[in-house]
């Protein structure tokens, strides 16, 4: 459902805006198949950091490469075959059903006004179920409700066939047996990931390495048990915690104090 997996690599990306910079040259790699966790307080230039990668914005210096390629000479659609984004929100969605709105990932791999075929179909309906949104694939997509929504915008990411992920907070709105259902499966894909998490303790669990952010800044990066320490909590979130390894999976556990 995804294509080969493949390396990223950020080099001294740096992004501004009217004279702000967000973006203080960022180094970061997510090697083929990792599932890579970029984390940090609000207004640390996660998203900008996110949309960099796929597309969205240009950085105005420093260099994205997919396998080697920079991603600035891609055209948009070669961009679209190698990477594809969840949003924290979906647009262009209006008067849709579900199904056609994650039939729209199949549009890099299309002709201009090329139909879908029987093979897209199957391909839709397989996300569709992995992702335990097949019950409400005929819905209109504007009713869904916030966790839906994400659910089938994680299948339209799926059936793009991507061999990078983006996600920018996939658990947003989503109960916790479907934050544990999309992280999994996410991780479980033959594709290489990079994830903006809020929650720290799911990013211990799911991810194989982590960054932290601060100020536009890579503050610390490493293996969540390397990063998610007592100290970092507190000179980055400004906050009390007690991080113990989870006494089932292994990964960080953090308890914070009030």
């Amino acid at each position: 459902m995804t294509g080969r997996p493949l390396e990223l690599t950020l080099d001294a990306v740096r992004y501004e805006v009217d004279g702000h910079t967000l973006l203080h040259g960022i180094d970061l790699t997510a090697r083929p198949g990792e599932t890579v966790g970029v984390v940090g307080p609000n207004g640390s230039g996660k998203t900008t950091l996110l949309r960099c990668v796929y597309g969205a914005l240009r950085p105005v210096w420093g260099s994205i490469r997919f396998d080697g390629t920079d991603a600035g000479s891609l055209a948009v659609k070669e961009r679209a075959r190698r990477v594809a984004v969840v949003p924290q929100d979906a647009s262009g969605t209006f008067g849709l059903t579900v199904r056609e709105v994650v039939a729209m990932g199949r549009s890099p791999h299309k002709r201009f006004w090329e139909q879908d075929g029987p093979d897209d179909a199957l391909r839709v309906a397989s996300a569709l179920e992995a992702v335990g949104a097949g019950a409400f694939a005929a819905r209109p997509f504007d009713e869904l409700s916030g966790g839906e929504r994400q659910r089938a915008l994680v299948a339209r990411a799926l059936v793009q066939e991507p061999g990078l992920l983006a996600l920018d907070e996939p658990t947003n709105h989503l109960d916790i047996r479907y934050q544990l259902e999309v992280l999994g499966l996410v991780r479980r894909l033959p594709a290489t990931a990079l994830l903006v998490l809020h929650d720290l303790n799911l990013a211990a669990s799911f991810c194989d390495r982590l960054y932290v952010l601060a100020a536009g800044r890579v503050v610390a990066a490493g293996t969540p048990g390397e990063v998610l320490t007592e100290e970092l909590l507190g000179e980055v979130y400004g906050v009390r915690a007690h991080v113990r390894d989870h006494p089932i999976t292994g990964a960080p556990n953090i308890v914070y104090v009030p």
